[in-house]
């Protein structure tokens, strides 16, 4: 075990590489299901021909069920982008570049996104009636079967150091459903740990390479609020109240434009 590199450690799991093997391990309480769950996202997404890290095995180790995949040595966008300040421009524009490739594909047995934020809704300490208004702004809007990674940032893009390709990781939370609901989360989770300016050139930089329509991405922000609140992150609840809150016109006031 000398060579174990560890990647990342949470409260409820630890990443670490061994060999060319990447190792996903989780705490004992964690749900079994949720842990199948994304390793069969994991294999589906694999079938549309993506550079993600390949599953592997699913194992025990140490009495705790883990997650084995490719390890794709290299380094992650977030790194890049905060060791080369002047290249941030560029390196939003490949972010961007691997998120509208991926969103591309069609993985018709992901769960529904919309299905995962009505449950997600349904979990939150909001009152009835703003839960039925966000369930309503759910069931209007378009209807989408494209891949959506659930949780696109900057950390889960690696650059590979052999290949320079671009490679993405953690599937947990991959749904087929709105493209802009996706980018909507991308832009909020940037607001959310205060990267603004980082934000908004990834945003415009989205818009104009597809044709998207920011008010729709916009109106995503109060739902994906709502979801994200169940986390219960105490830094993150004061911004995402606020999110939950708002309604089509002072969106766009406060985030259109910039």
């Amino acid at each position: 075990m000398d060579n174990k590199i560890i990647m990342k450690q949470h409260d409820n799991k630890v990443v670490y590489a061994e060999g060319n093997r990447c190792y996903k391990v989780f705490n004992s309480d964690y749900g079994k299901s949720d842990i199948l769950n994304e390793a069969l996202n994991i294999s589906r997404v694999e079938e549309t021909g993506l550079r993600i890290p390949n599953l592997l095995a699913i194992e025990v180790i140490d009495g705790k069920w883990g997650l084995v995949t490719e390890f794709i040595e290299g380094k992650n966008m977030e790194d890049l982008l905060n060791e080369n300040p002047e290249k941030e421009d560029e390196l939003i524009g490949r972010f961007v570049d691997v998120q509208v490739h991926m969103q591309k594909q069609s993985v018709p047995l992901l769960r529904k996104h919309r299905d995962k934020m009505n449950y997600k809704i349904g979990l939150t300490d909001l009152s009835a009636t703003l839960r039925y208004d966000l369930h309503k702004r759910i069931e209007a809007m378009p209807r989408h079967n494209y891949l959506c990674h659930g949780d696109y940032n900057p950390s889960n893009v690696i650059i590979g150091a052999k290949d320079g390709k671009a490679y993405i990781v953690d599937w947990s939370h991959a749904t087929q459903g709105n493209v802009e609901a996706d980018v909507a989360r991308t832009f909020m989770m940037f607001l959310v740990e205060g990267k603004d300016s980082r934000a908004y050139k990834y945003l415009n930089n989205y818009i104009e390479k597809t044709d998207i329509d920011r008010d729709i991405v916009l109106q995503w922000l109060p739902i994906l609020a709502a979801s994200q609140s169940t986390k219960g992150i105490k830094k993150q609840s004061e911004f995402l109240r606020k999110l939950v809150y708002m309604n089509k016109e002072e969106l766009r006031a406060e985030y259109n434009g910039r």
